[in-house]
């Protein structure tokens, strides 16, 4: 069995691996970390296994360089000041922004469960090997952050619609 080349990799891929990236950073810093996971995943893919699963490996590599970002963003200074009066531009069209919210105020466990399970399609038993911990606490993270969100989301869409 030979392995794809990595151009047909990342065609495969790339979607998955920026909805996991999304779930996890939102939208600003997403690409910078999907960027991120294919240059690693790029230099480590003459090493990977023909028979090994490139879809839970590059949401794994996904996983590390969103924590590298947020470890970054934790060190960063915080800029003190005025604003400027001229209005931010507008973000471009992408995922409902009101859902990436939402999905941001899940506990981290919740949060990535169902990043990794319900945007990247990875088994509960991947899930748990990517988050390190058991089928059953991965199955269940993701389903009480599903939960969550069904309680959470539906709220803020109602006020959007008012």
């Amino acid at each position: 069995m030979s392995k794809q080349p990595f151009e047909a990799v990342v065609a495969a891929h790339a979607g998955t691996v920026l909805r996991v990236c999304r779930a996890l950073l939102g939208n600003a810093e997403a690409e910078d970390a999907w960027s991120e996971t294919f240059l690693a995943a790029l230099k480590a893919y003459p090493e990977l296994p023909a028979d090994a699963n490139v879809e839970a490996w590059l949401v794994t590599i996904a996983h590390r360089k969103a924590v590298d970002v947020l470890r970054a963003a934790g060190r960063r200074a915080t800029p003190l000041g005025q604003l400027p009066d001229a209005p931010a531009a507008p973000e471009p069209a992408g995922p409902d922004p009101d859902l990436i919210a939402a999905v941001a105020r899940l506990p981290v466990k919740q949060r990535h469960a169902v990043a990794y399970h319900y945007l990247a399609g990875l088994p509960h038993a991947e899930v748990a090997a990517i988050l390190g911990g058991t089928t059953a606490a991965a199955r269940r993270a993701a389903a009480d952050g599903i939960a969550a969100l069904r309680r959470s989301y539906p709220d803020t869409r109602k006020g959007a619609d008012r």
